[in-house]
């Protein structure tokens, strides 16, 4: 009987591991896994059914399947108000169109205004407004929500809302919400709001701890539509000195058909984290309001691929006269890192600002493990003052815009789900253009000789962190 007994624990561990050697794209994370389940018998097969098996993709794709021919099988059809001949051209963006054309499952839709706002002085008043003004739907994702000032002023704003009989939803991420000691979900639920855990731990469908829902999202009405980088949170409000914690930050409104994407990409959270199921409703197109062309981009570890790694990489790729990046958390993978050289080495000029100091130290350390490599290929690499600067752009040759709430690192581009927008237009290029040179002439210009300096102590440590750059 023991003997039957340890041939099926082989036989289930062998199993194991050979469906980790066929379904492990990552051939680090399939060794592993292969090594595991042959090391510990039984107990590393079962740990990897738990850990290792992406349930998530296979269930979001039923999802998106269920969601097909509600909103994007013809988009003339749908929105016929909208001229999508007049996506701005040049040798750029007619490359980065074809590329985003094939990776993402979203159309490029034009017709939009985009609006930059400046820290929660400008984004909170004008997200309350629209929540104030809603009268049919208020969809709001964030990976932060405090129960502190603001995130009060949002709860009343919201549960306002709901008594007028409007559809209001909130997705509070398992993770993000132990950013606070006292919780807003109390506050929701007291004020009798409509939200849900997005990923809370449970054996029954696998434990994911290290991957979270880091979108920002709020839609109302299909008319009004917020995304970018800021939660809600006082520490957002820049203009309170004695916060010792303040961050400076952007956030976007968006008025115009890609408010209907914005929503899609709600909704498709929300019933993967509710388990509700998908009805169709004739949702109302959003009007046109500018000029702008736009695509959300929905990524993480829900999608069949990286595609939020091939775009940023093929818009390296594409950059004739100059890339500019601005982002907090800065660990890029090698093919990453390789693409932004390659561009320097062909003449494109390339600058990058980071935050001289951040909130997650162990970051900045393994960012400045491997600057030096960038440097030397002739790359402007820029630290600004504090405080801390949390804000995410890339803007290509002063005429593709990528925001949203994703880092250039491997937890955004492989394990949190993350939501950005692809913009062409070159009045919203020009702000961001201003932004990125107004934060450039306050930064400190960061050369070799600082990097190549640093002492034994530190560049050990810079490396440590560094091979632990994947989990950061």
């Amino acid at each position: 009987m023991l003997n039957l007994l340890h041939i099926i624990i082989w036989l289930f561990s062998l199993f194991s591991a050979g469906h980790a050697l066929l379904n492990k794209r990552d051939p680090r994370a399939g060794l592993g896994w292969i090594v595991t389940c042959l090391a510990v018998p039984g107990l590393g097969a079962l740990f990897y059914w738990m850990f290792g098996v992406n349930r998530i993709r296979t269930r979001a794709r039923e999802l998106q399947e269920l969601g097909q021919g509600m909103h994007w099988l013809n988009v003339d059809e749908l929105h016929p108000d909208v001229d999508h001949q007049k996506v701005p051209d040049s040798t750029t963006i007619r490359a980065l169109t074809t590329l985003s054309d094939a990776v993402s499952r979203r159309p490029l839709i034009c017709g939009n205004r985009v609006k930059v706002l400046y820290n929660g002085e400008q984004a909170y008043p004008a997200m309350l407004e629209a929540i104030r003004s809603a009268t049919d739907s208020v969809y709001l994702c964030s990976y932060i929500f405090k129960a502190d000032r603001t995130g009060r002023l949002f709860v009343k704003a919201l549960a306002e809302a709901a008594e007028r009989g409007v559809d209001v939803r909130v997705m509070i991420d398992a993770f993000g919400q132990y950013y606070a000691f006292a919780k807003v979900r109390k506050l929701l639920k007291q004020n009798k709001v409509n939200y849900a855990i997005f990923m809370p731990p449970s054996l029954a469908r696998s434990c994911y701890l290290n991957m979270r829902n880091h979108r920002k999202i709020l839609v109302v009405d299909d008319r009004y539509g917020f995304t970018g980088g800021m939660n809600i949170c006082d520490k957002h409000l820049a203009k309170i000195k004695n916060n010792p914690r303040r961050t400076i930050d952007l956030h976007f409104r968006f008025e115009g058909p890609i408010c209907n994407q914005l929503r899609d990409a709600f909704l498709e959270d929300w019933h993967f984290a509710t388990d509700e199921k998908r009805k169709a409703r004739n949702w109302p197109l959003a009007p046109v309001a500018g000029k702008a062309c736009c695509r959300g981009i929905s990524a993480g570890p829900n999608e069949p691929h990286e595609k939020l790694n091939w775009i940023l990489i093929g818009a390296l790729a594409c950059a004739k006269s100059r890339i500019r990046i601005m982002t907090p958390y800065f660990v890029p993978t090698r093919a990453q890192l390789a693409a932004i050289n390659t561009a320097a080495l062909r003449g494109v000029k390339v600058e990058i600002l980071l935050p001289e100091q951040n909130n997650l130290p162990y970051v900045r350390w393994a960012t400045n493990a491997f600057l030096f490599e960038l440097l030397e290929h002739k790359v402007d690499v820029y630290f600004q003052p504090p405080p801390f600067v949390h804000s995410k752009l890339l803007l290509i040759d002063d005429e593709y815009a990528l925001i949203g709430s994703a880092n250039i690192d491997p937890r955004s581009l492989r394990l949190n789900f993350e939501f950005n927008v692809e913009c062409y237009d070159f009045q919203l290029a020009a702000s961001i253009a201003g932004v990125l040179q107004e934060k450039k002439a306050t930064a400190r210009e960061l050369t070799l000789q600082e990097i190549l300096s640093k002492s034994l102590i530190v560049k050990l440590r810079n490396r440590l962190f560094h091979l632990f750059s994947p989990y950061l």
